[in-house]
């Protein structure tokens, strides 16, 4: 027994062993107290504790809002719901959502075995016009030593224009926001940003991002790239006409070919 709340039923388990009863008559109140007493001493408990009962209230409001984030961002773990639930205009402590996280049981679990597309999300708005909706994946390729590299393409979908092809070993979130406020000072800014469930697309950088510009982000439904079907379609092409067709040796070659 190490919390208040296992004590406090051990108490009641030896007072009902007992035989005594919480509804009992008055006459029968002075021997509940003192069997009551004789259980707490035994278990060595404060009666203060036993006596006690929460005023704490359910947050029943905020466990919802929580799990309606946590089951459309099935790999969220509970800082990256606290800037979601900030962006609805839901202030939390952070602490207390943890709290509140652990006992609904909404821990990202570790991935295991084959991969499955679960659930659906939100239907997309076909785009009419340019900047409406921007699309955003990264295409992989090694060098002539074996070492691996990443291009970053992002495209407009109402053109379908590529607005960038960004080659690195490395790309982290925010490195890619960077690259995107580059792209928006020349270009204006989009309504909204598609990509997949990746952990550069889903860093607490991106999150922080998308609340500071307003920019609507939809994580497409994991296992489905034809949801991303404007970006998928442009890296066929690049990889067919570019990657495959040139061997690189180093970063900057890479850029250099690929700025072409």
């Amino acid at each position: 027994m190490v919390t208040p709340a296992e004590k406090q039923r051990a108490v009641v388990h030896l007072c009902d062993q007992h035989g005594v009863s919480h509804a009992a008559a008055r006459q029968a109140h002075a021997k509940h107290a003192a069997e009551r007493g004789r259980a707490c001493n035994v278990l060595e408990v404060d009666r203060s504790s036993v006596r006690y009962r929460s005023i704490r209230p359910d947050d029943a409001g905020l466990r919802k809002a929580m799990k309606e984030v946590a089951s459309e961002r099935r790999r969220f773990g509970y800082r990256r719901i606290h800037i979601m639930l900030e962006r609805q205009g839901i202030h939390m402590n952070l602490k207390k959502l943890r709290r509140l996280y652990r006992e609904e049981g909404l821990q990202v679990r570790k991935r295991g075995g084959r991969k499955r597309a679960l659930g659906t999300r939100r239907p997309m708005v076909v785009p009419e016009a340019i900047n409406e909706r921007w699309s955003l994946d990264f295409v992989s390729d090694g060098f002539t030593d074996g070492r691996r590299f990443r291009v970053l393409a992002i495209v407009d979908d109402f053109s379908p224009e590529c607005l960038a092809l960004i080659p690195d070993t490395s790309l982290s979130g925010k490195r890619l926001t960077r690259e995107l406020d580059a792209i928006i000072q020349m270009r204006g800014m989009p309504k909204m940003i598609v990509s997949d469930n990746g952990t550069e697309m889903t860093s607490s950088a991106v999150l922080k991002w998308c609340q500071k510009t307003k920019v609507d982000w939809h994580y497409i439904a994991p296992g489905k790239p034809q949801q991303n079907a404007f970006v998928e379609s442009f890296n066929g092409s690049f990889r067919d006409e570019c990657l495959n067709e040139t061997l690189f040796s180093s970063l900057n070659e890479a850029r250099s070919e690929i700025s072409k």
